[in-house]
């Protein structure tokens, strides 16, 4: 009796297992039947939303359906990123992700989602260097006069930032934690009013990344002091890097990629990859990209996750080193 138990448990197990690779398999070979959405992170207008607008366009090209933008902003991320987390894992929620989202907000928050366990990594999108920029009429040139300047007053500098926990806010602590300064840090609700308060002079610095400050470096409104990235800058080749002026270790390049909700059927992750890597590498669509002060950088979904994995890890150990909290 036990014995046949056994053999019906094996064979239902079985059936089972095989139920859900037929429906995988039906799924993956019918996809995709209706509109996609792209859940961004963060409010229109800003450097995600436009680089996932290129992308929804090329998709839904190369698809041959209609690829939806959807802004959900807060909470650094975590709000979208729950939400695509908790997504029916069948391809049509993607995720819009970026470093706060899958590598920052892991060591500042509790989430009710694992930044690598909760999604399928499809391809990583772009990369773009962090830059060092200060307000015109700052007395600085270069990173060394900036050290400079932060040593001879102690806690008088201050840096913008688009809010707690931010990209920007963690680099601004890695910087003083590598060169023993110290800036009284200033949040803000989104990186406009902390771009604009910067110029005006209420505050002196911030560590915005190159996609988001270009506009205003190549515009002569704000001074590019240096990249806190591997090299420099193909739009900024005279900009040097921090290791470069004396500051190791301070190597920030933001990235931007694309996930879906963990259990998305294989094909579909292989097929996604393959046809976003393709609008990616389109010259109109690079020029778009990069134009902005960001490089396409494309990925296989295994190196992305290890990305992640890799991320998350260090900005554990910022987060802790700095004694950072959001509350």
């Amino acid at each position: 009796m036990i014995l046949k138990k056994t053999r019906f448990t094996a064979l239902f197990i079985s059936f089972i297992a095989f139920f859900i690779c037929v429906s995988q398999k039906v799924v993956a070979d019918t996809y995709p039947s209706k509109p996609i959405t792209i859940v961004v992170p963060t409010s229109p207008g800003g450097a995600n939303d436009a680089m996932a607008r290129i992308i929804a366009q090329g998709l839904s090209q190369k698809l041959g359906q209609s690829v939806i933008v959807e802004n959900r902003a807060g909470a650094n991320g975590a709000i979208a990123s729950e939400f695509v987390a908790r997504a029916p894992a069948d391809g049509y929620v993607l995720m819009f992700g970026y470093i706060a989202t899958h590598a920052i907000n892991p060591a500042l928050q509790k989430l009710r989602y694992d930044p690598i366990k909760s999604f399928e990594a499809i391809s990583l999108v772009a990369t773009s260097p962090t830059l060092v920029v200060a307000n015109n009429n700052l007395p600085v040139k270069n990173i060394k006069e900036l050290v400079a300047l932060l040593k001879s007053q102690p806690g008088k500098i201050s840096y913008a930032t688009s809010g707690k926990g931010t990209a920007p806010h963690l680099t601004g602590e890695l910087f003083k934690l590598n060169t023993g300064t110290d800036m009284l840090h200033v949040p803000y609700k989104g990186s406009s009013p902390a771009i604009l308060d910067t110029i005006g002079g209420t505050t002196q610095v911030m560590f915005p990344s190159l996609f988001t400050a270009y506009p205003q470096v190549k515009g002569n409104k704000l001074i590019a002091l240096g990249i806190a990235g591997k090299k420099r800058s193909p739009v900024l080749p005279n900009v040097p890097t921090l290791a470069e002026q004396g500051i190791p270790n301070v190597e920030v390049d933001q990235w931007y990629a694309m996930f879906a909700p963990a259990g998305t059927p294989k094909s579909i992750i292989q097929l996604l990859n393959k046809e976003l890597i393709a609008v990616l590498n389109e010259k109109s669509n690079e020029t778009k990209i990069e134009e902005q002060g960001a490089t396409v950088d494309t990925s296989t979904p295994e190196e992305l996750a290890e990305l992640v994995k890799k991320e998350v890890a260090r900005w554990k150990k910022v987060v802790e080193s700095a004694k950072i909290t959001v509350d």
